[in-house]
């Protein structure tokens, strides 16, 4: 068998040397600046204040559900198409394009779930400097100013949204290359160009003659009115050691919004930042670009594995959302003024003036693509998640067990090893529901094959696991080895799925394997082959219980530019730079519709990425990537995860202990209280690591470990109710105090803290050395609980907490029920029949409500009404559950054993009535503490009843 060393290859040990030595720190040299992207250099050259765009009224065109008008850049007389709609739910869609491009642009596929639908626009008012159009509710119009371009979206005398206010709307025309034509064009170049003509004319709009005398597309008339210089950068770009060819040359986008009284805005992950996005005006942009960056910088706008182009503004009177549909490289400044150091249109007249109200401007460039910009007008946090669900779907719901603790390394060594890990376990009474394999577990990095020796009988393996109801998470990457001995190279080869080089011939880069080609993922064809390969007779080992996850999906490519694929390699007829940030997207969504397809449509996937983009919710979980064992890492991971719900990837955590390097023993067990209350729970450490199973830091430190995974596995139930939540409305799970407490400036820019749904605050301590932390507790007229002591706290203060080691800040809100499993045991599965303990959190008015919701846990049936989904409500003295779904069709075992009811009074009786008739139950009260505890109640968790104080 190959050494390790012999099958890595002397590039990519190379690359290895510099990554496993020194600093253990990003070299930032390898990854560009806005100075060092050309189209990016360019376009932030602009001056605000000068554009050359204006409307050509005369051209517009409003049907039912479209307003058409042409804009023309003054300079080069290049005209664009302005299409606006008006969508269903209070979104606003405005796309720009070429009105005669040289050839198509391209335009995201697959990120929508669906042409949006539409909603009609009627016009208000029209003069020679603009028009005005209804956009219908609340007042809502559309202004659209003609010289310059500008376009407001007002409500009442409130102007929402303003683009091109500043003028910073620029778009790179194609063209054909100076050198292929003088100014003074020959008879047989202006033969050839009319030839050009004759072939894109089923795109030109016949009607749409150049009233300013010269051909808007064509690039020997541009030239001659525009006298532009080639700069460097436009045709070819070289950065370090790679020169990125520019065929069709330069093509960037970029426009500019104001959002006036606004301060705060969020979102445009991933970066590793704070909740709150700073301004950029003193350096770069924040960089959307999916990029393999080894032990990320924290605080700085890089750009990391995935990138959702959607931002969040909001103010104590609105929150909004702008969705960037664009899948090149993207780069977003932001800056903060006043909306009376902004200069309006004429026909706003009412707006206040010199008025010192905060206002952010913000402004998108991407190197490629059209314009196609979706406008959520909110106005509340919740209609901006259902806003952006309609376009883009929710988060997948996933299987139960996959919301329990994740044990990872890279690499168990071998099956003995995973066995070993696994006993480790039920020896310290520890539980978990994933074990997972990296590269090493392969024959020589070749996905979906087992290492012949260290995994001789993974289908053994892997039943040993089953019969303890547990399951094994393998990593399977889209880089393949070339290797004519290799199935899956051979297959991808003979059907031409690779990815192309500029030449035509297979892409070919350096990732684990050595030498590996990239399957395209952006062909359905070659997505569907994928799926095909999780089929048990295809992928040889598989079973039931093993999952995936699909790592270095940026794509990484250790000698490519930035690490990752060349911007010219070819996808079909579309460049790499067209569609970069989609690439993990779309592995990931093959891989995750091959695990359904395995079982026949039955079971829901569990599939992880590192790599994803707007949409990637509906595909699965995503993870903060190659992290430190620093404290800071830590910190940060709460912030990164709260971006990511706010765009609608709920399911989100960070590796626990920190992937690089060795965290000390107050820092890991920290980092498992954070992890316990993030969506993803999984430790997960680097190779050169030493071994962090959770018993292996001394008896002080395992209890405490334990304590806090079985404090997870008793909110299973929540947790599952809140994933049901989101997948229905694409709430976030994890989401900062302002979704809930939008009118309390003092929640805006927290990001040390969270909730959980509405009714649990979290605060880890993620200072060394803390012998208290102070937490925020939202709403003047709340309060809170103490989940551990049952202490009632009021609302609308900062609350000092003394911690000692055993201390995770975290809260019940007065006002809720929250169903628990307190009988932890070995996995999730394992837990399934067992009862309930419902806590009964009373508000000031002695009110309380919750949910219930259970199925089988990993099946689709959920979608055929086989499902239980109970409503809980306490007033009057009375505790009570009603059907949410009466139409539905599920049982379940498991009954409910106790009851706990805080800032209770204590009841002289308890009585319980179900369809079986009544009875008095046990209770005990605790008047310290107000804490009232109903013992063994005992009704069915899916029947009607009711509890009855007096």
């Amino acid at each position: 068998m190959a050494t390790f060393t012999e099958r890595m290859g002397p590039v990519l040990l190379l690359w290895l040397a510099v990554c496993l030595s020194g600093s253990w720190a990003v070299d930032k040299g390898n990854f560009k600046t806005c100075d060092q992207s050309a189209f990016c250099k360019r376009q932030r050259a602009m001056k605000p204040g000068e554009s050359p765009y204006r409307a050509l009224l005369e051209t517009m065109e409003l049907t039912n559900t479209r307003l058409t008008l042409q804009l023309i850049n003054d300079n080069n007389k290049v005209r664009l198409l302005l299409e606006l709609y008006r969508l269903q739910g209070n979104i606003t869609r405005v796309k720009i394009n070429e009105l005669k491009p040289l050839k198509p642009r391209y335009e995201v596929p697959d990120v929508l779930i669906r042409e949006p639908p539409t909603e009609p626009l009627s016009l208000l008012s029209q003069d020679e400097n603009g028009v005005v159009l209804s956009l219908g509710a609340e007042s809502q119009r559309v202004i659209v100013s003609a010289r310059p371009f500008r376009l407001d979206i007002v409500e009442g005398r409130d102007v929402l949204m303003s683009l091109n206010s500043r003028g910073l709307l620029g778009f790179e025309h194609l063209r054909m290359r100076k050198d292929t034509f003088s100014y003074k064009v020959t008879s047989t170049v202006a033969s050839v160009w009319d030839n050009i003509k004759r072939v894109f004319s089923s795109q030109a709009d016949p009607e749409a003659e150049n009233k300013e005398g010269t051909d808007p597309a064509n690039p020997a008339e541009t030239a001659k009115e525009e006298e532009e210089k080639v700069e460097d950068g436009m045709w070819e770009e070289t950065f370090k050691s790679h020169t990125d060819s520019k065929p069709s040359g330069p093509s960037a986008v970029s426009l500019d919004f104001s959002l006036p009284g606004v301060e705060h805005v969020y979102g445009i992950p991933e970066h590793a930042d704070t909740l709150k996005l700073k301004t950029t005006d003193s350096g770069d942009p924040y960089r959307l670009y999916n990029l393999d960056v080894f032990q990320y910088e924290l605080y700085n706008p890089m750009a990391l594995y995935g990138a959702v182009p959607v931002m969040l503004s909001h103010n104590a009177q609105r929150t909004m959302g702008i969705f960037w549909l664009n899948a090149a490289e993207t780069w977003v400044d932001i800056s903060s003024n006043t909306a009376g150091k902004t200069v309006f249109g004429k026909m706003l007249d009412y707006v206040q003036g010199s008025s010192e109200t905060p206002q952010t401007d913000v402004r998108w460039i991407s190197e490629s693509g059209i314009i196609d910009v979706f406008l959520m007008l909110g106005p509340t946090p919740r209609d901006v998640f259902s806003q952006y669900a309609s376009l883009t779907g929710t988060q997948a719901f996933p299987p139960l067990a996959s919301l329990g603790y994740h044990q990872c390394r890279w690499n168990y060594n071998d099956q003995e090893d995973v066995r070993s890990v696994d006993a480790g376990f039920d020896e310290h009474d520890i539980p978990y529901d994933f074990i997972w394999l990296d590269i090493e577990h392969t024959d020589g990095k070749r996905y979906f094959t087992w290492d012949p020796h260290k995994f001789a009988s993974p289908k053994e393996m892997l039943q040993g696991l089953l019969d303890k109801k547990r399951k094994m998470v393998a990593i399977v990457d889209p880089h393949i080895k070339v290797d004519t001995n290799y199935k899956i190279h051979n297959e991808i080869r003979s059907r031409g799925f690779y990815v192309k080089n500029k030449d035509g011939g297979d892409y070919e880069g350096w990732c684990w394997p050595g030498s590996a080609g990239y399957p395209d993922f952006t062909r359905p064809d070659m997505r569907a082959w994928w799926a095909s390969q999780f089929a048990y007779d295809q992928y040889e080992g598989a079973t039931e219980n093993l999952y995936t996850w699909n790592d270095m999906n940026e794509p990484s490519v250790f000698n490519g530019p930035e690490v990752t694929m060349h911007k010219d390699a070819m996808h079909e007829s579309w460049e790499h730079r067209d569609v970069h940030n989609l690439y993990g997207l779309y592995v990931h969504r093959a891989t995750a519709e091959g695990l359904v397809e395995r079982s026949g449509g039955v079971e829901r996937p569990f599939v992880l990425t590192r790599a994803f983009f707007a949409g990637s919710q509906r595909y699965g979980a995503v993870w903060t990537g190659d992290n430190a064992a620093e404290w800071d890492h830590l910190k940060i991971s709460i912030p990164m995860c709260l971006s990511l719900g706010l765009v609608g990837i709920s399911f989100c955590g960070a590796d626990v202990g920190g992937f690089f390097k060795s965290p000390s023993t107050e820092l890991l067990v920290r980092w498992y209280q954070t992890g316990a209350y993030q969506p993803f729970f999984r430790a997960h450490a680097h190779l050169d690591t030493p071994r962090r199973e959770p018993w292996l830091f001394g008896p002080e430190n395992t209890a405490l470990i334990r304590e806090v995974i079985r404090q997870r596995y008793t909110f299973l139930p929540y947790w599952y109710q809140l994933f049901y939540l989101a997948y229905h409305t694409g709430e976030p799970v994890m989401r900062p105090l302002w979704v809930e407490y939008p009118q309390d400036p003092a929640t805006f820019a927290l990001d040390d803290e969270f909730l959980l749904g509405r009714d649990l605050l979290v605060h880890p301590v993620t200072e060394e050395g803390a012998r208290g932390v102070t937490a925020y507790l939202p709403g003047k007229h709340e309060v809170w609980f103490d989940i551990h002591t049952f202490q009632k706290h009021n609302g609308g203060q900062n609350l000092y907490i003394p911690v000692t080691m055993s201390s995770i800040p975290v809260f019940q809100r007065g006002g809720s029920i929250i169903p628990r499993k307190l009988r932890v045991r070995r996995s999730s599965t394992c837990m399934e029949h067992d009862p309930y303990t419902l806590y009964v959190a009373l508000d000031n008015q002695r009110t309380a409500e919750g949910e219930l919701y259970i199925d089988d846990g990993h099946t689709f049936n959920y979608e055929k009404k086989e499902l239980i989904h109970r409503k809980f409500s306490f007033a009057n003295g009375v505790l009570s559950s009603v059907d949410l779904e009466p139409n539905a069709q599920f049982t379940t075992k498991s009954w409910v054993e106790r009851i706990i009811i805080l800032g209770a009074s204590k009841p002289s009786m308890v009585t319980l009535k179900t369809a079986d008739g009544e009875n008095q139950l046990e209770f005990d009260f605790d008047a310290s503490m107000s804490v009232l505890t109903i013992r063994k109640p005992g009704m069915n968790a899916g029947a009607d009843w009711t509890v009855t104080l007096q």
